[in-house]
């Protein structure tokens, strides 16, 4: 099942190229907020989910593309982030050690918002391709071969970042946790529509041109290792994101007035527009281009505000 959310944030089941309003099968659900009513929905989908499904099925069906798509997750309580876990197409010797970083909630937006790059002197900003996982129940140090039984679903999800920023080695924090760095969406769809998410190819374009192009085949440490990973350190709950990294090869900058279109193999195609009020402009080259020219360094800035000379 695909769920959503669109227009005044109404939950939908997604049929087709259309969307069913479903919020009056969900009303008893206690809330505050959608955050709260996606989340509870999560923790209790086994009483609901054969009621939605007939609620999709014989539902009056609205054309996608007459609403507004809105992030399926729009504040979950953790958004757990693996870093360096791909192999990069084999020219990783080793899978890096297991880690990972924390982004804020309110880094997330949905499809068709704009993911706005701050006044701050990065030497690139970049967005990450990648397939996020979300947590259905509890998790607490839990085994790698009980993980996936904690997995209710997937989602797109863009790993914004801001890279370069001083102080050295002060990075993470203000480099991942921006406001709008955490684009999701456009739906969540559960697990049993997912055949094996070891297996996906993910594709990244700006402005129409392919930039990353992958499959989660090359992640280095697979979900079920990631979920017992990280909720040995913490317990996850139903509707936080666990993102499984990139394939760091086709990263390029991401600039004003650019259309970022990301999707994974099945979960729809988000779509992000970016803003720079300062109008700063870096190449085109993508990480692997530098490296075949024999450049380590991140693509240069050309111009505007923080530019070398400027």
């Amino acid at each position: 099942m695909k769920l959503c959310y669109f227009d005044d944030f109404r939950l939908g089941v997604v049929r087709g190229e259309a969307v069913v309003d479903v919020m009056a099968v969900v009303a008893d659900i206690p809330h505050i907020g959608p955050h709260d009513l996606i989340n509870g929905l999560i923790a209790r989908w086994e009483a609901y989910r054969d009621r939605l499904a007939d609620a999709a099925r014989t539902g009056t069906a609205i054309p996608l593309a007459g609403v507004r798509l809105r992030p399926p997750l729009p504040k979950p309580g953790n958004i757990v982030c693996m870093a360096v876990n791909y192999m990069e197409d084999g020219t990783r010797s080793a899978p890096a050690p297991l880690n990972a970083f924390h982004k804020a909630p309110g880094a997330i937006i949905g499809d068709g918002d704009t993911m706005v790059l701050p006044d701050v002197p990065a030497t690139i900003f970049e967005g990450e391709a990648e397939l996020a996982v979300v947590i259905g129940k509890p998790a607490t140090r839990v085994s790698a071969a009980e993980a996936m039984g904690h997995v209710f679903g997937y989602v797109n999800f863009i790993d914004g970042s801001a890279r370069g920023l001083p102080p050295a080695g002060n990075v993470f924090f203000q480099m991942k946790s921006r406001d709008s760095f955490a684009p999701i969406g456009p739906f969540l769809v559960t697990a049993d529509e997912v055949a094996d998410p070891d297996v996906l190819p993910v594709r990244l374009w700006v402005n129409g041109a392919i930039k990353q192009d992958f499959n989660t085949s090359d992640m280095a440490h697979k979900i079920p290792r990631c979920v017992e990973w990280a909720s040995a350190i913490h317990t996850l709950q139903p509707g936080d994101i666990l993102a499984t990294g990139t394939n760091h090869r086709g990263l390029s900058s991401f600039m004003d007035g650019d259309l970022v279109e990301l999707e994974v193999a099945g979960m729809g195609r988000l779509h992000v527009r970016v803003r720079d009020d300062l109008k700063r402009v870096w190449s085109r080259e993508t990480r692997l281009d530098r490296q075949r020219h024999g450049h380590e360094t991140p693509t240069p800035q050309i111009s505007g505000r923080y530019a070398p000379g400027d």
